[in-house]
């Protein structure tokens, strides 16, 4: 583990992207009614401080805005929501909260949370419009259940279906704002900012701009999340580009772009005759399969799996990795010159659990890595420890498993054929985690 001590850097604006003045402005809506908007996300990503920027932006344009938040135990990264209503007048602002069916809005920062009752209630085909945070932020009862799905497809049909056809829109805010701003602090702001350019919002940019800087944290970050989800509206496609995020809806990896990562990955952690193996191993199962079911679904289960059980992350990966030139790479992409950086580590034969190290271990890490070629020979000392034996010893059970369920494969065990291979998902983790999982495994 490194730890970085410094600030994020956030790269500049690109010259093809158009300033603010040059946006275009959308048709805001009108307030011949109350305005209706419910803000939903978990503790702690400023779902409450985008009601207080937006009430404060009405205030400043001299209409009136009603607020309450709904905090719960925001504070243990719970569900968290506001209500918003902005009118005219004070005057005309009876009720803040959203009555069933009648939200104009929905700010989703949180998809999961979004598509609860107790949000989706106020929402109603054809008049309201939702646009959510697409991040998949796993729940508590994933600590519980570390197999558990998150059911994104099925959360985005309850979403679309309580608005109505074409009125939810997703966007990936939280990669967006980590890879432009270098912090998913912002993704709130950013996504608020793309509501606003689809005329979502009834208050100027103006307002919203001089609310943000009132609110004085963070001011010229927020105030640049703002633009970003601005442009992100007016211009998709140039903002995915700049983040180098795909975007949505990405067609499903094909076997031979799994198998192609998979020997670049085993080629660098070990040499090219471990990748071929590999890749040997792989074309006998596709083979196999295609003969026997005329599919490739097994292969690619098998595929996925087999590179992350032959690529242990033992003592040599672990220095390969930190003395990538990638990786510094990163870090300085990533925040501003003077950051300094810490390792976290717990050597076996030194330690049982992590500590800090001084930096100048960075300078080992090379040297440790190119020891790669003893792993797995009479002079890996790592390799003689109790858990580096079992996890070389799970490569071969894997493959001693896959081979028999081939040897009684046909179309009609397909399908369960695929499900047993896939079980061995569950075997990850180091140590007495691994150990328990193995168990449960087998």
């Amino acid at each position: 583990m490194v730890t970085v001590e410094g600030a994020p850097m956030s790269p500049p604006v690109q010259e093809r992207i158009k300033p603010p003045s040059e946006l275009p402005g959308p048709e805001l809506p009108g307030l011949e009614k109350p305005f209706s908007m419910v803000i939903a996300g978990i503790g702690g990503t400023g779902v409450v401080t985008i009601g207080q920027i937006l009430a404060q932006a009405a205030q400043i344009e001299g209409l009136g805005a009603g607020l309450i938040d709904m905090s719960g135990i925001s504070q243990k990264n719970g569900t968290v929501f506001s209500h918003l209503k902005i009118a005219a007048s004070r005057e005309d602002i009876t009720a803040i909260r959203a009555a069933a069916g009648g939200a104009d809005l929905i700010l989703g920062c949180d998809m999961l949370t979004t598509a609860s009752d107790r949000i989706l209630y106020a929402a109603s085909p054809g008049r309201t419009r939702a646009v959510v945070n697409s991040h998949e932020v796993m729940p508590a009862q994933f600590t519980h259940d570390p197999d558990m799905d998150y059911p994104a497809q099925a959360l985005r049909l309850r979403i679309g279906a309580a608005c109505g056809e074409g009125n939810a829109d997703f966007h990936q805010a939280t990669a967006l704002a980590s890879a432009l701003l270098g912090d998913a602090i912002f993704a709130n702001v950013l996504l608020m900012g793309a509501a606003w350019q689809k005329g979502l919002i009834p208050v100027s940019h103006t307002a919203i701009e001089e609310a943000i800087r009132l609110n004085g944290v963070a001011v010229e970050k927020n105030l640049t999340a703002f633009h970003w989800g601005r442009i992100l509206t007016h211009d998709p496609e140039t903002v995915l580009q700049i983040a180098r995020l795909e975007p949505q809806g990405k067609q499903e990896e094909s076997l031979r772009d799994i198998q192609k990562r998979a020997e670049a990955l085993l080629t660098a952690y070990q040499d090219a005759d471990y990748a071929r193996q590999y890749s040997d191993f792989i074309g006998m199962v596709r083979k196999q399969e295609w003969q026997r079911a005329g599919s490739e679904d097994l292969t690619k289960v098998v595929a996925h799996h087999l590179a992350r059980l032959m690529a242990i992350k033992d003592e040599y990966e672990v220095a390969r990795l930190h003395a990538d030139p990638a990786f510094a790479r990163r870090i300085a992409a990533d925040f501003a010159p003077g950051a300094r950086i810490r390792p976290h580590f717990a050597p076996p034969l030194l330690s049982r659990r992590k500590r800090p190290w001084p930096t100048w271990t960075f300078r080992l890490l090379p040297r440790l890595a190119r020891l790669k070629r003893l792993r797995g020979t009479n002079f890996d000392i790592f390799g003689k420890t109790k858990e580096r034996r079992a996890e070389r010893a799970d490569i071969a059970a894997y493959r001693e498993l896959i081979e028999t369920l081939l040897t009684r494969l046909d179309k009609s065990n397909h399908a369960q054929a695929v499900e047993i291979a896939a079980l061995v998902a569950r075997l990850r983790g180091f140590g007495p985690v691994r150990q328990k999982a193995r168990q449960e495994y087998e």
